[in-house]
């Protein structure tokens, strides 16, 4: 049976000029709303996915298209959101020039928050201060599905860092990829406990009610990246883009939080890392407040610096 969504799916994609479709990089942009279609960038293929209900969100766009004819024949191929421009500072003509500069991966991706490679451990610790219970829901997940651990506490490198899934990428690693994350997500509602079931498909994860009611699915799969990486990926050549735009909206602090981090992990000295966590801590206080420090800074502070 075709998947929800898809015949959709086709008839926006029969639209477009076959030679975007006949393309070896085939990059698509998906939108909701008919006002949103005018932000497109005029390099991607616009994706119609208004009235699709999926709990894993972009994922989910990934699949369909991954079973669809429209990829078939290409070299990469991914599919970004229509706010990639705002996100990124990059168009569609930057992005296909970055990949065509640096040939031969398998997976071409960004972070469009810089900010959160300075002031955290990794993505997972990051997720506990936008999503409740993040961390103790993330351990479980990883527990039950047999996942390392240690990639919920380790200090990773900025270059490990990637939000939003935009992934440009050859089929080699979508066949990979996509099975893992749906393996995940299979053994996770099979093994967890039913609190931790209810709890990883419940809309406490968009608490602040910015995400059209999301659980906690997307944003779990988001993170799963660097993971896959080191796990079933390993062996994948991975390229992450530099985003100009972003970066010049980095301070001074910033730039020199990140980069003590990544020299701390790069020649694993504890020393430096609890400098920055020093640092780090010291930068929060000032720029988020005491409120902010006392609910979230003990969460997201592994007792013991270790490595990924």
């Amino acid at each position: 049976m075709p998947p929800t969504g898809s015949s959709a799916l086709e008839k926006n994609l029969a639209a477009r000029p076959a030679s975007s479709l006949r393309s070896p990089i085939r990059i698509f942009q998906i939108y909701f709303e008919a006002w949103q279609k005018d932000l497109l960038d005029p390099a991607f293929a616009a994706l119609n996915n208004a009235g699709v209900k999926a709990e894993s969100m972009e994922f989910d766009v990934f699949e369909r298209l991954a079973r669809s004819e429209h990829v078939k024949g290409a070299t990469l191929w991914g599919a970004l959101s229509w706010r990639f421009a705002e996100k990124t500072g990059m168009s569609g003509q930057d992005l296909i020039a970055a990949l065509q500069a640096n040939p031969g991966m398998d997976v071409y991706y960004c972070n469009p928050h810089p900010q959160n490679e300075a002031l955290f451990h990794n993505m997972w610790t990051q997720g506990e201060t936008t999503h409740p219970r993040f961390l103790a829901l993330s351990r479980a997940l990883f527990q039950a599905v047999g996942l390392p651990e240690e990639e919920l506490s380790n200090i990773a490198t900025s270059a490990s860092y990637s939000s939003a899934n935009y992934f440009i990428a050859s089929p080699a690693f979508w066949s990979k990829y996509l099975v893992f994350v749906r393996k995940v997500l299979t053994l996770a509602d099979k093994k967890l406990s039913p609190e931790a079931r209810n709890l990883l498909h419940s809309e406490m994860a968009d608490d602040r009610g910015i995400h059209r009611g999301a659980t906690y699915v997307p944003f779990i799969v988001e993170r799963l990246f660097p993971v896959f990486l080191k796990t079933e990926g390993r062996g994948l050549k991975a390229f992450k883009i530099a985003l100009p735009e972003r970066e010049r909206e980095m301070n001074v602090h910033l730039k020199l939080l990140r980069e003590m981090k990544d020299v701390a992990h790069r020649t694993k000295s504890p020393w430096l890392a609890a400098c920055w966590v020093n640092y780090r801590n010291l930068y929060l206080s000032q720029t988020n407040g005491k409120a902010w420090c006392q609910k979230y800074l003990r969460a997201v502070t592994p007792p013991d610096i270790k490595f990924g």
